[in-house]
């Protein structure tokens, strides 16, 4: 197989395996049947609250990319317009009062999380998933987000899911709180730790959520508001200098294997944990000795790792909970089926084109494929 080939085969097994994850979701939804048919893995009636927006707002902000962009590929053209339209019909279902999929905004914390991803799937995607729907749409979604605003986040990185929603009403022309936005900026400013990481509140964790949530959230909130004030502007260098080194560490951290280290909360949340490489690879912004191509086969092992494995999807082809498989014990108390579909966020990369050279260039070794076979690796280093 050539280059060109290998390269094609490669990306449409990450569109294969992106849209065998997301299809039961969004299919579901555009026919009103979410909460029919959607399962919520072993789990309490306040799951079932929140988890039908969970699994919605966490396939779009990794899908999102992918629905912007006009593929190469007529057949990849086909399945993306295609699922266009499942999303933008599946907005409506969520967001219109008189649906049977009417999804809670309003009641109990959990909503403040995945408005959030709902909020940066709209600015990853703000054509298909702001400009193109219909004004009656647009309004019930302007009212889904500011529902958040009766209860506050968290002392920790849940700051930001209320300053992610702000900056998507920013973007729609919305009336937005621009203290939310300064407090959660100014707070991760004061818990930023070194080389690249940020405390989850005042304390480390030693978790992924630098990448399930920190990095990526602080950058495209940074992008979209940086203008506003100048001391947000002056933040705009640091926090993107810090994206990119700890996208660095998330290169190093896989394994010649296509394993991650297992540490830290929320593992059920599989390859999501690669969101902020992911989202650095997507900008273009890889730190230097990191190629796309390196990039692209280590995600890819990964990838390939953890969705072949055994008990992943149930019979009818939703997630189960788990990290390799079906391990229910991974799962903590907030964690349900809807919980799950954060994973969609390793695919960003796919919202670049397939001339590329994330997918383009020929495969290359990842760092710790190319140490553990003894060749030559530049010395790591801290900010």
């Amino acid at each position: 197989m050539n280059n060109q080939a290998a390269a094609s085969s490669t990306r449409s097994y990450w569109v294969q395996t992106m849209l065998r994850i997301a299809d039961p979701v969004l299919t579901a939804l555009a026919d009103k049947q979410l909460r029919a048919t959607m399962p919520v893995e072993n789990k309490k009636e306040e799951q079932r609250q929140y988890s039908h927006l969970e699994a919605f707002a966490r396939t779009l902000v990794g899908i999102a990319p992918w629905l912007e962009t006009p593929a190469l590929d007529a057949e990849e053209e086909k399945l993306r317009i295609h699922y266009v339209q499942l999303v933008r019909t599946g907005l409506d279902a969520a967001t219109d009062p008189e649906s049977p999929d009417f999804m809670n905004f309003s009641h109990g914390f959990q909503p403040i999380v995945d408005t959030a991803f709902l909020s940066h799937a709209i600015l990853r995607a703000p054509n298909t998933l702001w400009h193109g729907l219909e004004s009656r749409v647009q309004s019930n979604l302007v009212q889904a987000l500011k529902a958040t605003r009766t209860r506050k986040p968290g002392f920790n990185n849940w700051l930001l899911f209320a300053a992610m929603t702000e900056t998507a009403l920013r973007f729609m022309g919305e009336d937005w709180d621009q203290m939310r936005v300064d407090f959660a900026l100014k707070q991760h400013e004061q818990w930023y730790l070194g080389d690249g990481m940020y405390g989850d509140g005042p304390h480390y964790h030693a978790d992924y959520y630098n990448s399930f949530v920190i990095q990526p959230m602080l950058v495209d909130i940074i992008e979209h508001v940086d203008a506003h004030y100048e001391d947000w502007a002056v933040m705009r260098k640091d926090i993107l200098a810090r994206a990119q080194r700890y996208a660095a560490v998330q290169e190093r951290s896989i394994s010649p294997e296509g394993t991650f280290p297992v540490i830290g909360r929320s593992l059920a949340y599989r390859f999501g944990a690669f969101q902020a490489l992911a989202q650095t690879a997507l900008r273009r912004e890889l730190p230097a000795g990191v190629s796309p191509a390196q990039v692209r086969c280590a995600l890819s092992a990964i990838i390939t790792r953890l969705i072949e494995a055994p008990g992943t999807f149930d019979e009818k082809g939703w997630l189960t909970i788990g990290l390799c498989g079906h391990q229910p014990e991974l799962g903590e108390p907030y964690i349900s089926t809807g919980s799950l579909y954060l994973c969609s966020a390793v695919f960003l990369p796919l919202g670049l084109p397939a001339d590329d050279a994330f997918w383009s260039d020929a495969d290359a070794p990842w760092t710790s494929q190319k140490v553990w076979s003894g060749q030559t690796v530049a010395i790591d280093k801290a900010i």
